[in-house]
């Protein structure tokens, strides 16, 4: 598949079937994740596995928005292996996550796993429920699997802001 068609199909899925992702598919995924760019290449994400049962009923208990994902990763950065921007001592780790994501969120529709990006969970709940340590912090939460047969983008998907509202060149 052409790297053009995913990010033009590709949309949050919300709706899956109960069929469990395959190890294949999960090791694919988390591969395009692992090849993603970081920070001097110092690779400080950290990322959750959830897929068994116990633990996907646990993750409810953290966020309204796991959709019945048969599997959910949740991408989270160690903030003590990140490059530091020595002009501000901005951290990269948080964008690297990030970027890893996109990534396995990418690759996901390439294989046909549909995939949804959660922001909208509680992180302290998070980090308490799946005993991650303190300087380890959630960034995003892929809810992910096979989507159900009458799977479709929201209608706001379709919506784009004009790129001349987005896009400035020289100066804002």
């Amino acid at each position: 598949m052409e790297l053009e068609k995913i990010i033009t199909e590709r949309y949050s899925v919300r709706k899956f079937k109960p069929t469990a992702l395959s190890k294949q598919d999960i090791d694919s995924i988390l591969n395009a994740g692992h090849k993603a760019p970081t920070g001097c290449n110092y690779q400080p994400q950290r990322i959750l596995v959830l897929n068994k049962p116990e633990s996907l009923e646990k993750l409810k208990e953290c966020t309204k928005c796991h959709f019945n994902a048969p599997t959910a990763m949740l991408v989270c950065h160690n903030e003590q292996e990140s490059w530091v921007r020595p002009y501000d001592n901005a951290l990269s780790s948080r964008v690297d996550a990030v970027i890893v994501a996109t990534h396995m969120l990418l690759k996901a529709h390439e294989i046909g796993v549909g995939c949804c990006w959660v922001m909208h969970f509680n992180p302290t709940k998070i980090k308490e429920t799946f005993n991650i340590p303190s300087h380890v912090e959630p960034v995003a939460l892929l809810v992910m699997g096979y989507p159900a047969e009458d799977s479709k983008p929201l209608d706001m998907h379709y919506k784009k802001r004009p790129l001349s509202e987005v896009v400035f060149y020289d100066k804002f």
